[in-house]
C-alpha cells in the first residue's frame, strides 16, 4: 500500500497538473492499475481492521483449505478420541492430493486457527443468579470408599440451599431412583421441613422427555413423591450447569472436606448418619458473601420451607422377573444374577428394590430371599445358597456341583467323593 504523501502526489498531478494515468505511472514507476486506483478512489476512511477468521492466513494453503475444514466440520460428529490431529491432516494431504508440497508447520498453523474456530463455540458469560429463602438444588457427585475392608466407587446426593449456602450429603452405593429418592427423604427429615422448590438436572433418573418451551415430563414416582411432599421441582436447561452452580460447586467443596482421605467404615447407614453431623458443623463458619454465618442464614431459610407430611412415603421401587431353570433371575439387562430359590424356577417372582438390596417375593409378596443390589456394568452374580438347601438335602450328590462343595473342608469333600450313587 502506497504512502499518503505518494497517494496525494498522484491526485495533484491528474487533477491539479491535467497529466495523464500512463505519464504518472512511468514517472513514479508505479503501475497504471495502481494509479487508477487512486484517482478513482473516493473513501479515505482507515480500513476497518478484519475478524481474526477472514485475515489471510497460510496462503500456501488455499488450494487445501477447502478440505481441511471439510474434515474438521465431520469431526464434530466423531468422538473426541477419533478425531484429527494436526498430524493426521498433514499426513491425509500427502497421501491423497497428488502434489501436495506444503510443510508440517504451515499445517499445523492453520489446523490450529480453524479448529479453535470449529470447535471453540462462542464464550458465554453468566447472568448472577439471585436465590430466595427455601430454594434448594440437588446434583450427585462420586467418590470411592471402604465399607467393611472392601473398596466401592459410589455416588453421593448432594443438596444446598443457596441463600444460605448450607449443604446436605448422602452416600449410596450407586445412583437411581431409590438412591435419590431415600436421599432427599433422609435429609428432609434430618432438618425437619420441606424446602419449596428444588432444582435439578435433566437426568434420566427423572425426566423421560423435555418438552419445547421448558416443559418436562417426568417418571410417575417422581411425580408422587413430589406430591407427596409438595415442593416445587424446577429444571435447568438442557447444557446449561450453571443455572443449579451452587449445588455443583458444593459437589466439590464436601468432597474435598468430608471424602479426603478415602473414607472407612464398617456400615454405609452408619456413615450416612456421621456424614449430616459433619454438613452441621460445617455451617458454624462466616457466609462467603455476607457477615453472618451460613448457620444464621439457614435459620431464616427454615421458615420459608413447610412441613413434612403425616403419611411416610414409600421410598422402595418394585418390579418382577422370571426365574430360568436354576430359580436365577437377571437384572441391569442381563449384567447382574441374583438367585431366588429353586422352589421357584421358571416362574415370576415380584422384587422390592432399596438403594442397597433387592428383596425377592412370592406371589402373596412373603419374602423368599434378599441380595445386596449389585452396581455397575459389569457382570456379577449374587447368590444366597440357603433357600437351595432342601433341594440339596433331597439331593445330597448334587452337593458336589454347587457353590457351597467349594467352600467346604477338605475331609468333608473327600467324604462326599466316596458317597454311592444310592
Amino acid at each position: 500500500m502506497l504512502t499518503m504523501e505518494m497517494i496525494r502526489d498522484i491526485r495533484s498531478r491528474f487533477f491539479v497538473k491535467g497529466e495523464n494515468i500512463s505519464r504518472i505511472a512511468k514517472e513514479m514507476q508505479l503501475d497504471w492499475k495502481t494509479v487508477q486506483k487512486y484517482v478513482d478512489m473516493t473513501d479515505f476512511n482507515e480500513p476497518a481492521p478484519k475478524p481474526a477468521s477472514q485475515q489471510r492466513l497460510c496462503p500456501k494453503l488455499n488450494l487445501y483449505k477447502s478440505t481441511i475444514d471439510k474434515w474438521l466440520e465431520e469431526d464434530k460428529q466423531a468422538p473426541r478420541k477419533q478425531r484429527h490431529t494436526a498430524r493426521r491432516v498433514f499426513n491425509r494431504l500427502k497421501k491423497e492430493i497428488p502434489g501436495f508440497n506444503c510443510s508440517y508447520r504451515t499445517v499445523a498453523s492453520y489446523y490450529a486457527a480453524k479448529h479453535k474456530e470449529i470447535f471453540s463455540g462462542a464464550r458465554v458469560g453468566f447472568l448472577p443468579l439471585d436465590h430466595h429463602p427455601g430454594e434448594a438444588q440437588v446434583d450427585f457427585g462420586t467418590a470411592d470408599f471402604y465399607e467393611n475392608g472392601t473398596r466401592l466407587t459410589g455416588k453421593y446426593l448432594e443438596m444446598s440451599f443457596p441463600y444460605s449456602n448450607k449443604g446436605y450429603m448422602q452416600l449410596f452405593y450407586g445412583e437411581n431412583m431409590e438412591c435419590l429418592l431415600e436421599g432427599m427423604d433422609a435429609i428432609f427429615r434430618h432438618i425437619g421441613v420441606v424446602p419449596h422448590e428444588i432444582w435439578f438436572d435433566n437426568t434420566k433418573t427423572i425426566v423421560t422427555k423435555v418438552i419445547r418451551g421448558g416443559g418436562r415430563e417426568t417418571t410417575q414416582r417422581f411425580e408422587r413423591f413430589r406430591e407427596h411432599y409438595r415442593f416445587q421441582a424446577a429444571f435447568t436447561n438442557p447444557g446449561s450447569g450453571h443455572e443449579k452452580g451452587n449445588v455443583e460447586n458444593k459437589v466439590g467443596y464436601q468432597r474435598r472436606n468430608f471424602l479426603v482421605p478415602i473414607p472407612r467404615f464398617l456400615r454405609l447407614s452408619d456413615f450416612n448418619k456421621q456424614l449430616l453431623q459433619m454438613c452441621e458443623a460445617d455451617a458454624d463458619r462466616e457466609h462467603y458473601r455476607h457477615n453472618e454465618t451460613i448457620e444464621e442464614l439457614f435459620a431464616e431459610e427454615l421458615k420459608h420451607c413447610h412441613s413434612l407430611p403425616e403419611v411416610p412415603f414409600e421410598l422402595s421401587g418394585k418390579g418382577s422377573a422370571t426365574t430360568n431353570n436354576w430359580g436365577k433371575f437377571y437384572l441391569n439387562k442381563g449384567m447382574h444374577e441374583y438367585s431366588a430359590s429353586p422352589k421357584y424356577v421358571n416362574t415370576v417372582v415380584n422384587l422390592k428394590f432399596t438403594s442397597s438390596l433387592v428383596i425377592v417375593l412370592d406371589e402373596n409378596y412373603r419374602e423368599i430371599v434378599r441380595h445386596r443390589r449389585l452396581y455397575g456394568d459389569t457382570k456379577q452374580q449374587s447368590m444366597d445358597w440357603l433357600p437351595y438347601l432342601r433341594q440339596l438335602s433331597i439331593r445330597p450328590r448334587a452337593l458336589k456341583y454347587s457353590g457351597i462343595y467349594d467352600i467346604m473342608p477338605s475331609a468333608m469333600q473327600q467324604f462326599l467323593k466316596g458317597c454311592s450313587n444310592t
